[in-house]
């Protein structure tokens, strides 16, 4: 199921590695695309979006929608 959530705060690639290890950490299976510039985290996961944006969170970024 593809997922898209609004995250703030990933200025650099280690923030990008960070919340793909986050949503990895989830669903080892997890496709994940990140744009930066828009704010934008897309995931194909069939894990409940609730449990995503947890993890996405504890690693210090802002998830909306």
């Amino acid at each position: 199921m593809n997922q898209t959530f609004t995250v703030t705060g990933m200025t650099c690639g280690h923030c990008e590695k960070a919340v793909t290890q986050a949503i990895r950490a989830v669903d080892p299976q997890a496709q994940v695309r990140i744009d930066r510039a828009q704010n934008r985290v897309e995931v194909d996961s069939t894990q409940p979006r609730a449990a995503l944006a947890q993890a996405i969170a504890e690693e210090g970024y802002a998830v909306a929608a």
